[in-house]
């Protein structure tokens, strides 16, 4: 049986048990809007109970990669206006993440290409997960004023080590080694493997191609620099972390110094806290919550519309941050503040 539908910028069809669904915006490196994420949670609710569904496959159309993340300008706009239009999303799209994670049935991602913010989201909870060569995966939040969220700061939360607080402090893609490596993605194919994962006949063999253990596992740098990681990463404040990496002297803890102090310090700040909080937490749904109290209280932080308009609307690239520097985040104040945010998140909302 084939059954295809074409709405919203995905594709969805049933072919040889396998559901398979496609974001459709290549030009916009299949950046996710409400529409979208909406439709992708529908076809999964379709599907649960569908016996002619025995697995899930997601991917991406073009050649630029699986998803860059949401829809940034519809946020600036939101965040300039009531917010009711961001809100609204962040609820979907987090709503969707959960789904994916408590999926009873097999879901493949398949995360070549760019893999940004919104499309961590909507790749790195399912049960199996894809790289390749070309795979560049990361949560960027910080270089918008923003923090990791749908389910970042659960999944960087249990990168070992460090590792996940680097990738978040720094807002670094990373490639597929180290997508392995911190927990990101299981599996490895060449690109060219991507066709015949995409045309596999039927539920099986798509399975039994993304379960057979990794061959020849890409190189994964992050591996190396552990040791000063682990160490720097360790310490209590944002603030504290750049001088301990600014002591290290490796040129690697310099670099990352380097591009965390681009970042939003007050993002930078509650991206800490946000990562630490979420390893206290039970479950994913958990996590979510907080991360949507987080969100919602950004709409009103001023550089959440000054990283937008500095990286996406006006392009040039020198945001104002307020505060300008690290050390002037007044590190206790922030803290009761998301202490605050967290407090009243309900979790009820994100279980499937």
């Amino acid at each position: 049986m084939t059954v295809e539908t074409l709405d919203d910028d995905v594709r969805t069809s049933v072919r040889g048990g396998i559901g398979r669904i496609t974001l459709d915006r290549p030009r916009a490196m299949n950046a996710l809007t409400h529409p979208m994420v909406v439709r992708v949670d529908g076809a999964l609710d379709e599907w649960r109970g569908d016996p002619d569904v025995q697995a899930v496959l997601i991917d991406g159309a073009g050649e630029r990669g699986l998803c860059a993340g949401g829809d940034i300008k519809m946020f600036h706009a939101s965040a300039l206006g009531d917010g009711r239009a961001a809100i609204d999303f962040w609820t979907a799209e987090y709503r969707m993440n959960a789904q994916l994670a408590a999926y009873p049935k097999p879901v493949v991602a398949l995360m070549s290409g760019a893999v940004l913010g919104g499309g961590v989201g909507i790749s790195a909870h399912c049960r199996h997960r894809v790289v390749t060569e070309t795979t560049s995966i990361g949560m960027p939040e910080v270089g918008i004023g923003f923090v990791p969220d749908v389910g970042g700061t659960w999944l960087l939360g249990r990168a070992p080590g460090e590792l996940g607080l680097y990738l978040a402090l720094t807002g670094q893609p990373v490639g597929p080694g180290d997508a392995l490596l911190c927990g990101l993605a299981d599996t490895f194919v060449r690109s060219s493997e991507l066709l015949a994962l995409r045309a596999a006949p039927d539920a099986m063999t798509l399975l039994d191609a993304v379960e057979k253990p990794v061959g020849d596992r890409p190189a994964a740098p992050l591996a190396d620099q552990r040791h000063w990681i682990d160490e720097c990463f360790a310490e209590p404040s944002a603030g504290e972390i750049v001088r301990a990496l600014r002591g290290h002297p490796g040129v690697e803890a310099k670099a990352a110094a380097d591009l965390i102090e681009t970042r939003s310090p007050e993002a930078v700040q509650l991206t800490l806290l946000a990562v630490r909080h979420a390893r206290t937490l039970p479950s994913l749904p958990a996590a979510l919550a907080a991360e949507l109290a987080v969100s919602i209280a950004s709409l009103a932080r001023p550089d959440f519309v000054e990283g937008i308009r500095a990286q996406v609307i006006d392009k040039d690239r020198t945001p104002r941050w307020t505060p300008s520097s690290l050390d002037d985040v007044d590190v206790a104040q922030l803290t009761d503040r998301f202490a605050a945010w967290v407090a009243a998140a309900d979790e009820r909302q994100f279980q499937r």
